[in-house]
């Protein structure tokens, strides 16, 4: 359903191998599986599973944040660092 990656480029590669990969301006479901491009210059950099979309914010379940801890995040629906969603076909 989810395969183990290392590095986000070669988790996106399998998503859309799949036909699982949805671009950017997706309205994302409780567990998808969420890139981000912190520099936005096109060479995504993190990867978060998301927990619920509410009031035009997603929510997430992140790792590797600060302090090396998981946290729960939230960023705004058109957060200009959404690269794009894998969908994994739960």
């Amino acid at each position: 359903i989810i395969p183990k990656f290392a590095g986000c480029q070669n988790g996106i590669d399998w998503f859309k191998a799949m036909g699982q990969w949805k671009e950017k301006g997706y309205i994302p479901r409780e567990g998808d599986i969420i890139f981000f491009d912190w520099e936005v210059d096109g060479s995504v950099n993190h990867v978060g599973i998301v927990e619920k979309v509410e009031n035009g914010k997603v929510y997430t379940v992140e790792g590797n944040s600060t302090d090396d801890m998981c946290r729960q995040k939230e960023y705004s629906i058109n957060s200009q660092y959404i690269f794009g969603y894998g969908t994994p076909a739960y």
